[in-house]
């Protein structure tokens, strides 16, 4: 379980196949105070450490992470959301963020607004996800509130620390990132199915 709030940014240092398997190096302040078979967040996808190598670890994403998530399309030198796994005890700063991604959406608009900046997103709603007004949403990782809610599409406004502590800096219009809906949402969405089956 994460919390959705950003530890640090990592860099990719290595990618490659085994099979049909990525593995994914990444570099960052973080990395050597991991330990092997701990679960990191990676741009809100909960990842094993395989190794570790001073200030790199190596994570490997199978078939079915890279079918549901942005991570096939990351480049050597990318920042990459990383948090570690929140401790039985930690204040919860964000909301409950499980790591499993639902499903991925494209950034349609981008704007400045005098100290912060608004981000909306548009994803397939064949999924039955959603989102409602000051919910929560998990963008790439990053614990967000719901600023717009419509059909398949969402705004978020960010705050200047979040924009300077996360990739949102880098995400630009016709990106795709990430989504994690809130699980409250997901068990309420799945009984309301149930009861009109």
């Amino acid at each position: 379980m994460f919390t959705g709030i950003i530890e640090e940014i990592g860099t990719v240092t290595k990618l490659s196949h085994e099979d049909e398997n990525l593995v994914l190096t990444v570099k960052s302040n973080i990395s050597s105070e991991l330990k092997i078979d701990q679960s990191v967040s990676h741009n809100g996808i909960c990842l094993t450490v395989t190794s570790i190598d001073n200030n790199e670890h190596t994570v490997v994403a199978i078939r079915e992470t890279l079918a549901k998530t942005n991570l096939g399309s990351l480049k050597l030198n990318e920042g990459v959301n990383l948090e570690r796994a929140m401790k039985l005890g930690d204040r919860l700063d964000g909301h409950i963020v499980q790591g499993h991604v639902d499903q991925t959406a494209v950034c349609t608009f981008k704007e400045s607004q005098n100290g912060s900046w608004l981000f909306s997103f548009k994803y397939d709603d064949s999924l039955n996800n959603i989102t409602i007004e000051k919910g929560s949403i998990t963008v790439n990782g990053v614990s967000l509130t719901v600023v717009n809610s419509k059909k398949n599409e969402f705004s978020v406004a960010i705050i200047p620390y979040t924009y300077e502590h996360t990739t949102f800096k880098q995400i630009e219009v016709g990106d795709t990132v990430n989504l994690e809906f809130d699980v409250l949402g997901k068990y309420i969405t799945r009984l309301h199915e149930l009861k009109q089956e």
